[in-house]
């Protein structure tokens, strides 16, 4: 083999301790020595360190990152080799060492000769000598063994950092030097993300871009020079997709700044900053909005003057050059959507949300708008009410009848329960279209009620003469030609009154007779309605509903907001006025929307759109924490929603109020500061978050964060960054 050869094979086997130098020459900052590590196990690490090199540091705060290594960054390193790698630690707490017990005596000692004398410490020359001091000033640490850092060869041989979440191996006598990692050496650690799972995001979503989140941050105490201040924390916005993440904090301590920055993220996918490596993604997301906060610009968020650019809607404005109104605007109708119950103050020309209501006399309308009365009448333990909500307003299918009269006969049976609930709705209050008929080729309400009804209604008498009254004068408006909307509550009324008397009962006896199919007149779903007509109160709690009706909405707005969502939108729905009871109704109905599209594009067998879904006050929208029900759409949503592509982003002070089917499928993790230890307790049961239960409980720093997502490996203590709109 030639000279030349030699030294070319001779570069290539030193390659690998080359890189191996450069990596840990990274890491490893001798300048940050803290101390030593004298004993450990699998879970724990004792260091010895002094008050020197803490200072020289800038301290050890609690819940710090420290690394401990054998590796000597001056001589080649064997990547290979058992030692040749980094633990990381999370500072806990103080530890004893053998001399404290003698130490600590010295100090009391000396502490006694000073006291009284309020110009000297006991740590001063005059107390204590130099070497005294110096000795006294070793202490211990204990530590959490986070994980491992050690170096492998790729496919491609190349070298690549890599963590486990453990410890593989420990001797006993074997010295580790300790540091306190800042700057890059910080950034590369608290940054971590396996390369596989880069890949993952790659050939899942064309994308796997890292979004600035924040910076470190250790305690509340935070002193900027302690050389963290500036290292980054980011977040991949890939790892919320199909997962659930869950925000979890007092009020006011940063939990809506943290959901505005995840939308930012996730938003920001749809202009990548590294293309062609990452392709355009734009991801529907919603925002249930029970403060108006998103929707809307308010005061806690204000930049200056009376304008707030940074409210999360016109997070469209980002990436906007258009300078003209009217381009701009279509731009924003690209990007983002507001739904409300009404019209809001801020609205301006162009710009106005979409109101969210719905025509509950519209036959497409009338099982969600039955489903949304229901919820009106929650509460209520009157046998009538318990009936009226069984009803249902299923039209019949002609499929599923072998006779063509008996389904023609249902049918008219289905448009005279149908009329007598849009009557009672007009009685509660809901204004009915101005020309409404009865969907089928006979459009005659008289059809509905015939001839022999009316003339025995007509020639009824008993004793209670209102109401005898009120039956003639139902004979008179049920034999209209269309509904009359103002005589059409009275005439039901009216009718439930006839079929009370004896003449009802005869003439549903003959109806019997002459029906090809043996059903009486008055089935029993008709008859639980036209019982509402006689209680006043019942009409007054269905109309509580009024604020959601429109009599010319012509869609379903759950439709509307799922196809929002399909074009990649961001749609924020705001619940801050209306019933809160119907809102959450609304939310479900929404959800159920998103999930059955999504499911069933997915058993079709193709790839539903990812879609984000956001909760705000979680603990009015998702079940209770000691409610069981798994078919609820939202447990639904946390269990299956990672297959049909849907997210969830929940976001509440009260951990224990969450289902727990919902919090062992959350995959993210952000939590600043909570009040109590049944809270805390509960979170405990979670990764490792028992480290950080004091500190939880204690600092209530607005937007410091303990986060946990999919991608990283463990815990990162960090400070969000405030939520802001920079339009380029």
């Amino acid at each position: 083999m030639s000279e030349f050869e030699n030294t070319i094979n001779d570069f290539h086997q030193d390659k690998p301790k080359r890189d191996a130098k450069e990596w840990f020459s990274k890491l490893i900052q001798e300048e940050q020595y803290v101390g030593d590590l004298y004993s450990t196990n699998y879970e724990q690490a004792k260091v010895l360190v002094h008050d020197t090199y803490r200072e020289k540091v800038g301290g050890i705060p609690s819940l710090c990152f420290l690394i401990a290594s054998r590796v000597n960054t001056k001589e080649d390193i064997d990547f290979k080799r058992e030692d040749s790698s980094i633990i990381l630690l999370r500072v806990m707490d103080s530890t004893a060492i053998p001399q404290d017990r003698e130490v600590e005596k010295v100090r009391v000692q000396t502490a006694q000769r000073v006291t009284g004398i309020t110009e000297k410490n006991w740590d001063d020359k005059d107390f204590m000598d130099e070497k005294t001091r110096s000795v006294f000033g070793y202490a211990g640490i204990s530590c959490r063994i986070v994980g491992t850092f050690f170096l492998e060869e790729n496919e491609k041989k190349k070298l690549g950092l890599k963590f486990g979440t453990d410890l593989s191996n420990f001797y006993s006598n074997m010295a580790l030097k300790v540091y306190k990692p800042k700057g890059d050496s910080l950034r590369t650690l608290v940054n971590y993300i396996d390369p596989k799972n880069l890949e993952d995001h790659k050939a899942e979503f064309g994308n796997a871009e890292a979004v600035k989140l924040g910076k470190v941050r250790y305690a509340s105490t935070n002193r900027l020079h302690q050389g963290i201040d500036d290292v980054p924390t980011y977040i991949y916005p890939a790892d919320l997709l199909s997962q659930k993440s869950a925000l979890f904090g007092m009020t006011r301590t940063g939990k809506s700044n943290t959901t505005k920055i995840i939308a930012k993220s996730v938003y920001e996918l749809r202009h990548p900053k590294n293309l062609p490596e990452n392709k355009p993604l734009p991801i529907g997301q919603i925002i249930f909005d029970p403060n108006g906060e998103y929707a809307n610009e308010n005061t806690q968020d204000a930049s200056s003057g009376e304008e707030n650019p940074t409210a999360l809607k016109n997070i469209w404005e980002l990436h906007c050059k258009e300078p003209d109104a009217v381009k701009r605007l279509i731009e924003r109708s690209k990007n983002v959507v507001i739904y409300g119950l009404h019209p809001h103050s801020s609205d301006i020309l162009g710009q106005e949300r979409m109101i969210m209501k719905l025509n509950f006399y519209d036959y497409n309308m009338l099982e969600n708008g039955k489903s949304i009365v229901n919820i009106a009448l929650d509460g209520q333990e009157a046998q009538y009410f318990r009936n009226f909500k069984q009803v249902e307003l299923h039209k019949p299918i002609k499929e599923n009848f072998d006779l063509e009269e008996e389904f023609f006969e249902e049918l008219k049976r289905f448009y005279r329960r149908t009329l007598a609930y849009f009557a009672l709705l007009k009685k509660a209050g809901l204004e009915p279209p101005k020309a409404f008929k009865p969907k089928m080729k006979f459009d005659a309400t008289k059809f509905l009620f015939s001839t022999d009804l009316r003339t025995a209604m007509s020639k009824v008498e008993i004793k209670d003469k209102r109401k005898e009254g009120l039956i003639k004068a139902a004979a008179e408006s049920l034999g209209k030609e269309n509904a009359n909307w103002d005589s059409l509550p009275a005439a039901f009324e009216g009718l439930f009154y006839f079929l009370e008397t004896d003449a009802g009962t005869a003439y549903n006896i003959n109806y019997i007779k002459k029906s090809k199919t043996g059903q009486s007149f008055a089935d029993s779903d008709f008859e639980r309605i036209l019982e509402m007509f006689k209680y006043s109160k019942g009409s007054n709690l269905i109309g509580k509903i009024n604020e959601q009706h429109d009599p010319n909405s012509k869609a379903d707005y759950a439709d509307e907001i799922y196809q929002h969502l399909l074009e990649g939108k961001l749609v924020i729905v705001d619940q801050s006025s209306g019933n809160e009871m119907l809102n959450k109704a609304s939310a479900e109905r929404i959800m159920n929307k998103i999930f059955k599209g999504n499911q069933e594009v997915f058993r079709k067998g193709n790839r539903p759109k990812d879609i984000l879904v956001y909760i705000e006050e979680a603990h009015n929208l998702l079940p209770s924490g000691k409610d069981l029900d798994t078919s609820d759409i939202w447990v639904r949503t946390a269990k299956e929603g990672a297959k049909y592509k849907i997210g969830l982003v929940y976001a509440t002070q009260e951990v224990s109020s969450i289902q727990k089917n919902i919090l062992r499928n959350t995959a993210n993790w952000f939590i600043s500061h909570l009040n109590n230890t049944d809270e805390t307790k509960e979170l405990t049961k979670y990764y490792d978050f028992i480290d950080f239960e004091p500190s939880i409980r204690r600092a209530q720093d607005k937007g410091f964060l303990r986060v946990k997502t999919l991608s990283s490996p463990f815990i990162v203590p960090m400070q969000i960054d405030k939520f802001e709109i920079n339009t380029l």
